[in-house]
């Protein structure tokens, strides 16, 4: 009887990998890099072997491992295609076939946000509701949506990219993506930088943040400086909180979730973050979507490989 499963979380530099059982206990987890040379030709492969070295440790059979779970970055639609990821040197092709061609096991993929938020749904801060929107803020802003237990992937795999709904006229600054006033060029850890740095150009006001140098302004400085009451670093945090807030209830009013859960690094700052999002979610959002509650992700980076693992227990 059939198991065991792997989740897969491609990353830039690591792939994470690990084992589950079907209801979803995390029995081991590991890590192998990313070769990303070549046009990304050795990451499959490397996965199968690292999946197959894992299985003969264990003393896994093949009929006692349900399937493999990857997920992975780019675009990635429900049947598994990759619409390049340009930071895995990967162009367009099926990640289910390639890679359940190299192991002959069942395989699902898809676009690493979606995949955490399904993995938070599951077991993380979203764990009981069926309809969430996972916010991750780190370098830039990712997001997933679940929509009735299930990832909303879109035509292409592009469901779900809410880091670049657009929330800003004027903005000169060019974001990652080649537009500009993305939600992610203000939202994020680089983006509350950007905030940061414009913040005390135009004030003389004293501020902690002034007294280290601008390189090494981050959104860990920032928001350790609003627990202490700084001026300039409070209206950091407002303009933050009102871009976000409104950016959700755009975003609420659409798909109606019960939760919002806020993930990746800025969200090591804890509830406080949620102090500057709600008043401004609170005023923008459509009242018929005002009842969505906030937590903050709890699975870390983890997410990815338990989310990866239930898609292929759907």
């Amino acid at each position: 009887m059939s198991k065991y499963v792997f989740g897969v979380d491609v990353g830039g530099t690591t792939v994470k990998l690990g084992l589950f059982d079907k209801d979803g206990e995390l029995l081991d987890k590991w890590e192998v890099p990313t070769k990303t040379e070549n046009g990304g030709e050795k990451i499959l492969p490397d996965v199968a072997a690292s999946i197959q070295r894992k299985m003969k440790e264990k003393s896994i059979r093949k009929d006692e491992v349900i399937g493999v779970g990857l997920g992975a970055p780019g675009p990635i639609d429900a049947e598994g295609t990759v619409y390049v990821a340009v930071n895995l040197g990967w162009g367009t092709f099926s990640i289910r076939d390639t890679l359940s061609g190299l192991l002959d096991m069942k395989v699902k993929a898809g676009n690493d946000a979606n995949v955490a938020a399904l993995g938070e749904m599951w077991k993380g801060g979203g764990k009981g509701c069926k309809n969430l929107v996972a916010v991750t803020l780190g370098t830039g802003v990712g997001g997933g949506i679940i929509v009735n237990g299930e990832i909303l992937t879109g035509t292409s795999g592009a469901g779900g990219e809410i880091g670049h709904i657009h929330v800003q006229d004027g903005e000169t600054e060019v974001c990652g993506c080649g537009n500009t006033g993305c939600l992610e060029e203000y939202a994020s850890a680089t983006g509350i930088v950007r905030l940061a740095r414009r913040a005390l150009e135009s004030t003389s006001e004293p501020s902690i943040l002034r007294n280290r140098p601008v390189e090494t302004l981050s959104a860990k400085a920032v928001f350790d400086a609003v627990k202490e009451n700084d001026a300039v670093a409070i209206q950091i945090a407002e303009k933050f909180g009102e871009y976000l807030g409104k950016g959700l209830g755009v975003i609420a009013g659409v798909v109606n979730p019960e939760i919002f859960v806020i993930g990746g690094g800025v969200s090591k700052a804890g509830d406080i973050l949620f102090d500057y999002i709600k008043p401004y979610f609170d005023k923008t959002v459509f009242k018929g979507c005002k009842n969505v509650e906030f937590a903050l992700a709890t699975l870390g980076n983890d997410a990815g490989i338990y989310g990866a693992a239930k898609l292929v227990l759907e």
